[in-house]
């Protein structure tokens, strides 16, 4: 079971300068997790593709960064949320290589591979979630 070690930190996602907010955001969070230089860059990454689709494909959205354990370990946690479309076809947003060409290229197979835990929930015209969990270690 994953607890929060404190309260989230919530950004809003509206524009490219908020996606440059959100990575600034999650590198700040993986130091203070002491994730390692290596770890804090895959995340980063990660947060940043995702920052980048919640605003291109969800027409923007709010992104959510804390601290987390599982009792063993201490990690960081970040959800990516929109009220856009959704994904119709989610197993090709998900296959590897693809990608629609506007984003770091990694698409979401690509930031799935970067951190620990992958949660995608969408639903064509409610919008979709992603959330990701990198661990220290």
């Amino acid at each position: 079971m994953i607890t929060p070690l404190g309260d989230p930190e919530e950004l809003p996602i509206a524009g490219d300068d908020d996606v440059v907010r959100v990575r600034q955001l999650v590198r700040g969070y993986a130091q203070r997790a002491k994730l390692s230089l290596v770890n804090q860059t895959k995340l980063v990454t990660a947060a940043s593709e995702l920052a980048r689709n919640t605003l291109v494909y969800g027409g923007g959205g709010v992104a959510r960064v804390e601290v987390v354990t599982d009792g063993r370990r201490q990690g960081v946690r970040a959800a990516f949320q929109d009220e856009g479309p959704g994904i119709p076809d989610l197993a090709l947003a998900l296959a590897d290589g693809w990608s629609s060409g506007s984003g770091l290229g990694l698409g979401l197979s690509g930031s799935r591979r970067l951190v620990d835990q992958f949660d995608l929930d969408t639903e064509v015209g409610r919008g979709t979630t992603v959330t990701v969990v990198k661990w220290k270690g």
